[in-house]
């Protein structure tokens, strides 16, 4: 079986290019080695899994979605402070911007 290399070859498949054009998702990647288009999205699940996931076993797919939605809208939304947004939270910074 022929493996395809870990550097995400997956996300530039023939297959999955088709049906984002199909839904008419246009993605967005960059160059090899220009890791800057994903370093938000990989904070943000480093902060989850450090924060709930890897202190916590779930039995069921359901429980698992119960806590991330409680998670992610009663506390990190809600409650945590970002530094990002000057120390406030998203909720407060996104009010502030209105």
């Amino acid at each position: 079986m022929l493996r395809q290399p870990v550097e995400s070859a997956q996300y530039a498949a023939g297959d999955y290019r088709a049906v984002l054009r199909a839904s008419g998702i246009v993605p967005s990647m960059s160059r090899k080695g220009n890791c800057w288009d994903n370093a938000p999205m990989e904070s943000w699940f480093h902060t989850l899994k450090t924060e709930l996931v890897h202190h916590t076993r779930y039995n069921t797919r359901n429980e698992a979605r119960r806590d991330l939605f409680a998670y992610i809208e009663t506390y990190y939304n809600r409650q945590r402070l970002h530094s990002a947004f000057g120390y406030r939270t998203p909720e407060k910074a996104e009010l502030r911007a209105a």
